[in-house]
């Protein structure tokens, strides 16, 4: 620690001036966002994804539908960190299908779902956006070819994808 504000020590900065312990906050909270953000069917389920820094320097995350929180949790614990390192997300408290709280290289998440449906309810959910029920060969799959060049009608994973 060095040099004071308002009779305050104030965090050592590194080489680029930055602050080591809020690097650190948001180094987690780009290693929470980059998991959740390679789980496409997981982020596309959730509605007014949002997050924030709360008073005690944790990060709240928060979602409406999608999965429950203890889903997201055990997604986080799984997949944050490196893989030659332990788990950088640890379960910080009983989670359950509203809430759930990590500690991420030493920050606090505090994860919270607003009227979850759960990923299993999720993918058992026809739906026009949902990619994999399109492709599972029973819903249409690839369209066939006629032999005069002409083909099925355009399925609607074909709109999506502009094919």
């Amino acid at each position: 620690m060095r040099g004071t504000h308002g009779g305050r020590a104030e965090p050592a900065a590194d080489g680029d001036g930055v602050r080591a312990p809020n690097a650190r906050r948001y180094e987690a909270l780009g290693r929470v966002m980059a998991a959740l953000a390679c789980e496409a069917e997981m982020l596309e389920a959730c509605r007014d994804l949002a997050w924030w820094r709360g008073a005690d320097h944790s990060w709240h995350v928060e979602w409406r539908d999608g999965p429950y929180a203890s889903e997201v949790a055990a997604l986080l614990a799984d997949r944050v960190g490196e893989p030659d390192q332990s788990a950088l997300a640890v379960p910080a408290g009983p989670a359950t299908v509203t809430t759930a709280a990590l500690d991420v290289m030493g920050v606090s998440f505090v994860l919270r779902a607003i009227d979850p449906l759960g990923m299993e309810r999720l993918r058992a959910r026809p739906g026009l956006w949902r990619l994999s029920a399109a492709l599972d060969g029973a819903g249409g799959g690839a369209r066939a070819v006629s032999g005069a060049g002409r083909s099925a009608p355009r399925q609607h994973w074909e709109e999506l994808l502009g094919g």
